[in-house]
């Protein structure tokens, strides 16, 4: 149910830019892989290109080319709204996390997010998925850190030193593909001005 490959990265736009152009292409393995590793597209160690390349190519799979176009070309702030709806598409942590700690935060009327909300939340996954309980301290702390680092950067906390809730209008564009892709799931967790 809950996994923590979230972790390999946040949002990653310039790469994730790169690599939505790529797949509007239609590569073969051996064309990607070309790109990846000859190429150098993403200006990584083959290590960590892997590594990311993976994260997002997963991450853009759960949207389609019409999206992905979006995400190469599109401005800074529709780019990363899309990206934020492929990184919930991807990752049940991050779309739950939005759901049952930060929409209800901002409910309340608060004004920041908690680091204890964290572990609040993490023990309530662990309840319903016995996985989340076994991960590492360590693993826990960077899902953490990515989390806050994609909420920072898709304008949804001022940023990570200053968790202050700071929920961004939904880009009118972002909320027709995502009613066109039939995932009215993710624009609920996503639109917190309806």
């Amino acid at each position: 149910m809950f996994n923590a490959e979230i972790s390999a990265g946040s949002l990653l736009l310039p790469e994730s830019r790169r690599l939505a152009r790529l797949l509007l292409t239609q590569p073969t393995p051996k064309a990607w892989d070309a790109a990846l590793y000859q190429d150098n597209l993403l200006q990584k160690t083959p290590a960590t290109a892997k590594r990311q390349a993976t994260l997002i190519r997963k991450r853009l799979e759960t949207l389609d080319t019409q999206a992905w176009g979006l995400i190469a070309d599109g401005d800074g702030e529709t780019a990363s709204q899309m990206l934020l709806a492929a990184a919930i598409r991807h990752s049940h942590l991050l779309g739950e996390f939005l759901r049952t700690v930060y929409g209800p935060a901002l409910q309340r009327l608060e004004t920041q997010l908690s680091p204890l909300a964290w572990e609040s939340f993490l023990a309530d996954c662990a309840q319903r998925d016995p996985v989340v309980g076994q991960w590492a301290a360590s693993t826990r702390t960077k899902l953490y850190q990515v989390v806050m680092r994609i909420l920072a950067e898709t304008k949804f906390l001022a940023s990570t030193r200053q968790p202050s809730l700071t929920p961004p209008m939904l880009h009118p564009v972002v909320k027709q593909q995502l009613i066109r892709l039939g995932a009215r799931d993710t624009l609920n967790v996503m639109d917190f001005h309806r």
